[in-house]
């Protein structure tokens, strides 16, 4: 059974006919110092943190939605293999990312290890193969092998923030070993940071009718090591954190394959039973594992990813290559968690290392990450979910909608129990079960406003979720039998809570984003509402009463305004060019360009608060108003290498690294450089592309068309859905 197992995971490299669009390998060629110079690897739900150090392969995983009491976002652990032989310390050592494929190989000497996850299963494969015996240490260490105090510091990576309560801690996980079998899982206890929000923000009297996604939540792996066999327990440290680690050995080793099965989370499969064909009870039993159907359908399909859409650029221009190398990079992480029950979070995703790599005083375990781990920052978050209608990836969109959908029930009862009328408010830091972060919810006392949070940032600000509702209904076309019925309950909660908590559609007090404070009508909102006038109509509320998006004259120049007027300036965001991007009112192609224009260049709350840092859109915002040059440079900077060793693991920014909402960002604003829509949904291509820069790509616009783009010497040509369109001047800009 070894044996046939050792040839089933070491087929050859799987083949694809006629692939058109083949990504190039990310390659190092020495070992890795830490954890932070690790490379990712992942699929379906999984993300692995991958690196060679000392001549030991070390990999994390997470998977999403392993949430704990706190609202921490747990990892699984951390693997070690150790070779006696030290085979990967030769001088041919090679670690390298196969994008086509979504594996890791790692070589050195005879010896070969391949790293991947399953796409259709959350599953890990760790291929083994050498041409001589080896002798291996298999290790699972875990820093939850007890119950772990956290400080207030620490406590950043949950829910409570900054009111942690006393004697808060990480409670350990259950870790059995047995042959060459290891079973890790955290049981959640029934009472969680659900129970404290609810009873802190006064919905205890419908707290039986709340969804609640943490409370009891069981998270389970199981590690299948063949030929390996159980060698104890050792102590260690690792960047500053103690941990155990639970040994498997093996003495010959040529090949092997270990497989970790995380098909448990969520789905509760592993308590479900079935009556056998003798009437007796008998545990589910999973479909078998088999690592070479693994290898080869997760192969295919992300090859198929990668057929979908792809951006190509032939220039000398070492800027413009980064850029677009690291679009693909960050669309690959993206591609990891395509089909998680829960979105790839903004401030990590999948693929955070400890955090003394990123903030030296923050000696925490590997489970920290800075902004949460089940709350959701909503105006990050939006950020690296917009890039996938353009991309084609629409498919990994709905782990984001449909969470939204699973917290619809608390924000619609948020509105009836605070305010009396219908409608879903969903605040702006939210947990994932729909009500606002406890901590940025704030103090309040018998005469507040229940409903709103008591934070200098986050008051009234509730129009983010908008946004989620637009991509349901611009992804419909993809999926015009089921997708907008699906969501259509959370298109209409969200807008009817605008009609009915705003009369006539008066928005005051609003917020423009968190930066312009007790605005009335800020543009960020009314925009939204414009763009969403279809959405209105569908449930019967009156569109002629929106007010216009607010104007300005700065300089004798028309430009828009952030509102009509607003009490403070709190943040450092510019919703005055929200009407641009998300909501497309104005751009290239549309009317009163010269208006956004005017306010891009003229605004001095938008000249002052321009960057490329974490989740700023000015890049964005350049390429749909067509400045070319403003684009050039703020998009090169924006996907400009990470300071890390994998380039597009970014800095922390405002949030914490990888930062992947300015990786959301960056994506965004290069598909604006290449391809942008008119009034009437015909393509712009390259609308604020250097002439002198020859490229090609596959992206989509509205109506799902698929678009192939070229410039070559100045030249554009391209094809709609295979038609070819070149001689159509009217669409060429």
């Amino acid at each position: 059974m070894k044996r046939l197992l050792s040839i089933l995971c070491f087929i050859s490299t799987f083949a694809v006919v006629n692939a058109d669009y083949i990504p190039r390998d990310y390659v190092w060629t020495s070992q890795s110092r830490n954890a932070s110079e690790s490379m990712p690897c992942g699929g379906h739900d999984i993300g692995m943190n991958v690196w060679v150090e000392d001549g030991d392969v070390l990999f994390y995983i997470q998977q999403g939605g392993w949430f704990d009491e706190n609202n921490t976002l747990l990892k699984a652990g951390r693997w070690r293999l150790h070779f006696d032989s030290r085979s990967l310390d030769s001088k041919d050592f090679e670690q390298r990312l196969n994008l086509d494929e979504g594996a890791i190989y790692i070589k050195g000497g005879d010896l070969e290890v391949r790293i991947w996850a399953d796409v259709e299963e959350p599953v890990v494969y760790v291929a083994m193969a050498s041409q001589h015996a080896e002798q291996v240490t298999l290790s699972y260490e875990s820093w939850r092998y007890k119950d772990r105090p956290v400080s207030k510091a620490e406590c950043q990576q949950c829910s409570y923030k900054w009111i942690i309560p006393k004697d808060c801690k990480t409670f350990a996980d259950s870790i059995m070993a047995e042959g060459d079998r290891l079973t890790f899982s955290h049981q959640n206890r029934k009472e969680t940071v659900f129970d404290f929000t609810v009873e802190r923000e006064r919905m205890n009297s419908v707290k039986d009718q709340l969804y609640n996604p943490i409370g009891g939540l069981k998270m389970k792996g199981v590690m299948y090591a063949p030929g390996f066999h159980y060698a104890g327990i050792t102590t260690g440290d690792y960047a500053g954190t103690d941990y155990q680690a639970w040994n498997y050995s093996c003495k010959d080793l040529q090949s092997s394959c270990i497989i970790i099965d995380l098909r448990y989370l969520n789905h509760q499969r592993y308590e479900e039973t079935v009556i056998d064909g003798c009437g007796t009870v008998a545990p589910y039993a999973f479909p078998s594992l088999k690592a070479s159907d693994s290898h080869k359908r997760s192969a295919q399909w992300w090859h198929n990813f990668w057929q979908r859409s792809w951006i190509q650029i032939d220039t000398d221009d070492e800027a413009a290559r980064t850029m677009v190398r690291n679009y693909e990079l960050m669309r690959y992480l993206l591609g990891c968690n395509a089909y998680g029950q829960w979105p790839t979070k903004f401030n990590g995703g999948l693929f955070t290392f400890d955090p003394v790599y990123v903030d030296s005083t923050a000696t925490f375990t590997p489970d920290y990450r800075k902004w949460g781990g089940g709350t959701m920052t909503a105006q990050n978050q939006r950020l690296v979910y917009w890039p996938l209608l353009k991309s084609g990836d629409y498919d990994l969109l709905r782990s984001q909608l449909d969470t939204y959908l699973r917290m619809l029930p608390n924000a619609v009862a948020w509105s009836r129990q605070h305010w009396g009328h219908e409608g879903a408010c969903f605040s702006e830091q939210i947990e994932n079960f729909g009500l606002p972060n406890p901590a940025e919810y704030g103090k309040h006392t018998d005469d507040s406003d229940w409903g709103v949070e008591n934070n200098k940032w986050l008051e009234y600000e509730w129009d983010t979720a908008l946004e989620f509702c637009q991509m349901a209904v611009l992804m419909r076309p993809w999926y015009p039998d089921s997708t907008l019925e699906k969501y259509q309950a959370l298109i209409d909660e969200t807008l009817r809570f605008f009609d009915k908590h705003y009369p006539n559609l008066i928005i005051f007090p609003g917020s423009g984003c968190e930066t312009y404070k007790i605005a009335r009508n800020p543009s960020s909102t009314i925009a939204a509402l414009h763009a969403m006038k279809n959405s209105l109509d569908n449930i019967g509320i009156d569109t002629s009463i929106i007010p216009d998006i607010p104007l300005q004259i700065i300089d004798g120049d028309t430009c828009i305004a952030p509102a009509e007027h607003w009490e403070r300036i709190q943040n450092t965001e510019t919703p005055q060019l929200y009407p641009v991007f998300p909501w497309r009112i104005y751009g290239v192609g549309k009317p009163h360009l010269n208006i956004a224009r005017n306010t891009y260049f003229k605004d001095p709350h938008a000249l002052e608060m321009r960057s490329t840092k974490g989740w700023k859109q000015d890049n964005i915002w350049a390429a749909c108003l067509g400045l070319t040059d403003e684009a050039k440079c703020l998009n090169t900077e924006k996907l400009s290498n990470g300071p890390y060793r994998f380039p597009a693991f970014w800095d922390a920014g405002f949030d914490w690294a990888p930062d992947h909402n300015r990786g959301g960002a960056g994506m965004i604003g290069l598909q604006e450089m290449l391809l942008q829509e008119d009034l009437d949904h015909n393509p712009i291509l390259f609308p604020a592309w250097p002439r002198e820069w020859n490229c090609r790509f596959r992206l989509y616009i509205s109506g799902q068309r698929c678009v192939d783009g070229e410039i070559k010497d100045g030249k554009i040509t391209y094809t709609i859905d295979g038609v070819d369109y070149s001689n159509d001047n009217e669409l060429i800009p």
